[in-house]
């Protein structure tokens, strides 16, 4: 009876964890001849770890990641100038805690989305906050805020993250309002949170399709700031990729 309301309150204090632990001690002979002190360690470090497993999940949930990406599933056999070394000191994430940037460039279908995404799942599982967005869906969600009112509460949300990754950098030339939008985002993570960049607009080319040079100046020093790059070329990954073969094609063979 004692052992029932043992549990029971575990669970009231949700250590769900260590209460189905702490049963599966009692139903084993395995832990008879453990110490006090081992078995109530056992039983903390099975609560610590799901609650750090759950924490993970969680950050992951919010990454929002384009593709379910890791470091270790990066080709860099594929002749795209990718450097190994400097990818995996990335992987470290001390440009996090650095407050450092990233800008990966290389042309469409180079494997830009996977590396940042990639990143941004390394960096929930160093315990950083992380999301990944495509830069329409940025602007697109920035301006219906600007509409229903919740436009503050956006920009808050988007300065906490320790990582935001926008893919898919100016893909198309900004105007006015799209300036002046994603000006306030990146002013608001300045220094205090890093930024990763993605596109296939060559740096030089940022000022144009910014289009206005003092928007352009402001946004290009406060990304280009103590920024890591990583620049990709070569063939589309795509392409190397063996396309599906349709039923008659496989009777074929």
């Amino acid at each position: 009876m004692l052992t029932e309301h043992t549990i029971d309150k575990m669970q009231h204090m949700k250590l769900h964890a260590m209460a189905e632990a702490f049963s599966a001690q009692l139903a084993s002979h395995d832990y008879a001849e453990l110490s006090f002190e081992e078995r109530l360690g056992l039983l903390i470090d099975t609560e610590h770890t799901a609650r750090e497993n759950r924490k993970l999940a969680r950050r992951l949930r919010s990454a929002k990641m384009r593709y379910p990406a890791c470091l270790e599933d990066i080709d860099f056999k594929a002749p795209r100038r990718l450097e190994r070394h400097h990818l995996l000191t990335l992987g470290t994430c001390a440009w996090l805690t650095e407050h450092h940037n990233l800008v990966i460039l290389g042309p469409t279908g180079i494997g830009k989305s996977f590396i940042a995404c990639a990143l941004v799942e390394r960096a929930c599982r160093r315990g950083f906050s992380a999301h990944y967005v495509r830069s329409t869906r940025l602007l697109d969600e920035l301006t219906v805020s600007r509409v229903d009112g919740s436009y503050p509460r956006l920009l808050a949300r988007l300065a906490k993250y320790d990582l935001l990754a926008i893919d898919d950098w100016l893909l198309a030339p900004l105007n006015a309002q799209a300036r002046q939008l994603l000006m306030e985002v990146i002013e608001e993570r300045a220094e205090r949170a890093s930024t990763l960049i993605a596109s296939q607009l060559p740096i030089k080319n940022w000022h144009g399709a910014i289009g206005d040079p003092n928007h352009a100046d402001a946004i290009c020093d406060r990304l280009l700031h103590n920024a890591h790059r990583i620049e990709m070329s070569g063939p589309s990954m795509r392409k190397t990729k063996t396309p599906p073969q349709t039923k008659n094609q496989q009777k074929g063979k």
